[in-house]
């Protein structure tokens, strides 16, 4: 009797954890079932992937949904369904919301609302305080919860841990990875007398200086080999950063942002303006390169979007009132694409970094590998499909990208969830279908 499938993939080239490979893959309740399906096996749908790549589904381990917050700027409905646009299976979302995400209530609250209003299958970060240290061992093994986070350095939200006994006493709380923002905030708020009011954009990358996120990367790092506390340090953007973590790898992963391997200053700032303006900021072209070295060396485990909107409003403020963030989870994944393009990485290597380095760094169980018995997630690519990223595109309610008018080379085309098609050609197909993502 022929197999029967609830999903044949059929025709496309597979991007598997032992390389690339033309392959059928079936898919039966929501989990891979077979790599190499024969070719008289049925299925209830039959996807053709003839002439296309077949990723693993994408995973945005960096992004800021604003849920709960302020439903014009970004919602975890918009947030998802710009995810699923852009090619993203899976998001870990921040905490820093309003109100946070610090306490066993509000994690009730996301966990319950993910389901039925998301688009993709969602992590949820935990916020760590001054106060929430005691309940942080026990939060971090919640339902659907990705990691800590802690922001050592001041950025939006009112999360702020920044001295060395505060550190501390997070990591000693629990025993999963934590991430970290690490720029240092002694520093920031020292340097911040040198600036005035209306000082040009490009100004925010000489204030939050090369300095502010060594220093307090060299912090944080004191700390993880005294505690033994596995740390993650998110948007690595600079070359001493980046040199210096090579001795750390035992306690320690990077996580590089698609702007900081695609923008560089002072130029986007003389392009963009406050468009430009993120936290810790685009820097010169030194450190641009260090990033790709990065990527290609191997020292970069994840890559992120750090997708945080804002209003136009907040973003034309003159500097330094200027909100820092940008939009990126719709857009990340064709840039990336077209990097591939550029011959700065293969496909392999995005994959890892976003895919399988996610999933192994957070610990997510059954995503970034097409492997049987992983959830049937996939992004599928058209690496020689041409557009041109327009802010028409963009359904995040604030409604802009720094990347508007970019050409690019290769695109997504698909995005399938748990053996569901939930994107297709620029159309989101049904209902949320988001559940939250299973960590060990």
């Amino acid at each position: 009797m022929a197999e029967h499938y609830d999903l044949l993939i059929r025709g496309g080239t597979c991007v598997l954890p032992w390389g690339e490979a033309r392959a059928d893959i079936g898919v039966t309740a929501g989990r891979i079932t077979a790599i190499g399906a024969p070719a008289s096996a049925s299925a209830a749908e039959s996807f053709d992937a003839t002439g296309l790549y077949v990723l693993p589904g994408l995973i945005d381990p960096h992004v800021h949904l604003r849920d709960p917050g302020d439903a014009a700027i970004e919602s975890i409905p918009t947030g998802t369904r710009a995810a699923v646009l852009g090619g993203f299976a899976s998001v870990f979302d921040m905490p820093n919301t309003s109100p946070a995400i610090t306490n066993a209530e509000t994690l009730a609250w996301k966990q319950g609302y993910i389901p039925g209003h998301a688009f993709c299958d969602v992590g949820i970060y935990i916020g760590a305080t001054r106060t929430n240290a005691g309940a942080l061992a026990a939060l971090e093994r919640g339902a659907g919860v990705c990691a800590i986070k802690l922001f050592a350095g001041s950025t939006t939200g009112d999360l702020l841990v920044e001295d060395d006994a505060g550190i501390e006493a997070v990591m000693r709380a629990g025993t999963r990875r934590i991430a970290f923002h690490s720029e240092d905030e002694y520093r920031l708020q020292a340097r911040r007398a040198l600036f005035t009011k209306g000082d040009p954009y490009a100004c925010h990358m000489e204030w939050r200086d090369e300095e502010c996120a060594f220093l307090g990367t060299r912090r944080i790092m004191a700390l993880a080999r005294k505690t033994g506390r596995p740390a993650h340090i998110v948007h690595v953007s600079t070359a001493e950063e980046f040199d210096y973590l090579r001795d750390f790898r035992d306690v320690a992963t990077a996580e590089v942002l698609v702007n900081h391997l695609t923008q560089i200053g002072p130029e986007c700032y003389e392009t963009l303006g406050g468009y430009a303006v993120m936290n810790p900021p685009i820097r010169g072209r030194r450190h641009y390169e260090a990033a790709w070295a990065a990527v290609r060396n191997g020292l970069v485990d994840t890559i992120g979007s750090d997708h945080a909107p804002h209003s136009r409003s907040a973003k034309e403020r003159p500097w330094p009132d200027t909100a820092a963030g940008l939009t990126g989870v719709q857009t990340a994944v064709p840039i990336m694409l077209n990097h591939v393009n550029a011959g700065r990485l293969s496909l392999g290597r995005m994959v890892d970094l976003m895919a399988a380095g996610p999933a192994r760094v957070y610990g997510a169980t059954a995503k970034g590998r097409i492997a049987a018995g992983f959830d049937a997630d996939f992004t599928i690519v058209d690496l020689k499909r041409c557009r041109t990223i327009e802010n028409d595109w963009i359904v995040t309610p604030a409604g802009w990208t720094p990347f508007a008018g970019m050409q690019i080379t290769g695109w997504p085309l698909a995005t399938i969830l748990r053996g569901t098609v939930v994107m297709r050609e620029d159309e989101v197909l049904g209902p949320a279908r988001g559940s939250l993502i299973r960590f060990t």
